[in-house]
C-alpha cells in the first residue's frame, strides 16, 4: 500500500481522483480549504484508508507535515473554473495559484530530500495550448507556441516550469498531466460568484456542460450560447481523467514526462447544446438557439494529440458523451430542484 497526498481533493476532478486511488488500494490524505464550493459530501468520506484535512495548500508547513510518510503527491489544488471564472477572477487565479504552487514545491522538495516521497504529479491544463495556431496539440507544443493569453493559462504553463525547475535544481521527479474539458457530477455553483447572466439564467461559474444543462432544464428557449457555438472541445469523463492521472502517477515510464489526458473525439459547443436539448426535451422538439457575446479567452479550438498517453501509459478515455450526459443531466436536475444551481 502506498500513501498519496492529494491537494484540492474536494474539487471537481479531486472527487473522482480520490475514488480512483482508493479503488486501486492506495491510502489517501486529502487537503482542501473548501473555498470554491463549501463542504461537499462524498461516498468515501468514512473510508478507512481516507483522511480529509481542511486546510490551505499555501501553508507550506501544513503541506510538509501531510507529506510525511507519503510516497506520492498529486498537486491538484488551484483556483479553477470555466470561461466565466477566468473572466471574473483574472488576477486572483494568477496570484493564488502561484502561491499554491510555490508552497507545494517547497514542501515536496523537502519531503523528497528527507522522506519517502518519490514523485510529484502536477495537474496542468489544456489551456497551456491556448495560443496555438495548429492542431492537434502535441506534448512539447506548449514550449513552442506563443504563451497563453489568459492569466489562468499562463499560470498553468508556469506549473510546468515549476515541475521542470524543481527537477533541474533539486532532482524532484515529476509527471505533468493535462486534463481536457472534464465532464461529470459534483460541480456546484462557486461561492463568491459574480452575477453573470446568459439570457435569463445565471451561469454556474463553472463549465459549459452544467451551464447548458441548467439553462435547458430551466426552460430557456431559445437556448443562449456563448459565441457562435463553433468552438471545438474534447469533453472527457471525470472518471476517465482520474484513471489517467493515477496511471500516470504509478507508471514508471511516466517519470519526468508530460501527458495530454483526453478523449480523442472532437465536439463543437453547438453539437453539445443540441444533444443536451434533445435529451432533456425529447427528439421531436426543434432545437432553437441564439448567440451571446463570448468571453475573452474563449479559444476557437482545443484539440489534443492523445498518442503519447495511449502508447506510453496504455490510457484511453473511452466514455462517450452520450453516457456522460445520461449521468450528468439527472444530477444537475436534482441540483436545480434543490436550489444548488
Amino acid at each position: 500500500m502506498t500513501r498519496v497526498l492529494v491537494t484540492g481533493s474536494a474539487g471537481f476532478i479531486g472527487g473522482y481522483l480520490v475514488q480512483e486511488l482508493l479503488g486501486r488500494g492506495h491510502e489517501v490524505v486529502g487537503l482542501d480549504n473548501l473555498s470554491k464550493y463549501g463542504p461537499v459530501a462524498h461516498s468515501y468520506d468514512a473510508h478507512p484508508r481516507f483522511r480529509f484535512v481542511e486546510g490551505d495548500a499555501r501553508d507550506t508547513e501544513l503541506v510538509g507535515a501531510l507529506l510525511d510518510g507519503c510516497d506520492h503527491f498529486i498537486a491538484g489544488a488551484a483556483m479553477i473554473g470555466g470561461i466565466s471564472y477566468f473572466h471574473t477572477y483574472a488576477y486572483d487565479l494568477l496570484a493564488t495559484n502561484e502561491r499554491i504552487m510555490a508552497s507545494s514545491c517547497d514542501a515536496a522538495i523537502a519531503a523528497h530530500r528527507s522522506g519517502t516521497l518519490t514523485k510529484v504529479t502536477y495537474l496542468s491544463s489544456s489551456m497551456v495550448y491556448e495560443s496555438t495556431d495548429h492542431w492537434p496539440s502535441v506534448e512539447g507544443d506548449q514550449r513552442l507556441v506563443p504563451p497563453p493569453r489568459s492569466s489562468y493559462g499562463f499560470q498553468k504553463l508556469a506549473v510546468e516550469y515549476y515541475a521542470q525547475a524543481a527537477w533541474d535544481q533539486y532532482r524532484l521527479p515529476y509527471t505533468i498531466v493535462r486534463p481536457f474539458n472534464c465532464v461529470g457530477v459534483g460541480e456546484g455553483r462557486a461561492l463568491g460568484e459574480a452575477e453573470i447572466l446568459s439570457g435569463n439564467v445565471k451561469l454556474a461559474m463553472s463549465h459549459v456542460v452544467p451551464d447548458l444543462v441548467q439553462k435547458v432544464l430551466k426552460g430557456q428557449d431559445p437556448l443562449h450560447i456563448l459565441g457562435t457555438g463553433g468552438q471545438v472541445r474534447h469533453y472527457t469523463y471525470g472518471g476517465d481523467l482520474a484513471r489517467g492521472i493515477v496511471t500516470a502517477m504509478e507508471h514508471p515510464a511516466a517519470r519526468n514526462e508530460d501527458f495530454n489526458l483526453s478523449t480523442a473525439r472532437s465536439t463543437t459547443v453547438l453539437e453539445l447544446a443540441e444533444l443536451i436539448w434533445h435529451k432533456v426535451k425529447g427528439p421531436d422538439v426543434p432545437f432553437r438557439h441564439t448567440s451571446d457575446e463570448p468571453f475573452a479567452h474563449d479559444v476557437a479550438k482545443r484539440v489534443p494529440d492523445v498518442t503519447k498517453a495511449r502508447e506510453v501509459l496504455g490510457f484511453t478515455a473511452d466514455t462517450s458523451l452520450d453516457t456522460m450526459l445520461d449521468e450528468v443531466i439527472p444530477w444537475i436536475g436534482r441540483a436545480v430542484a434543490d436550489g444548488r444551481l
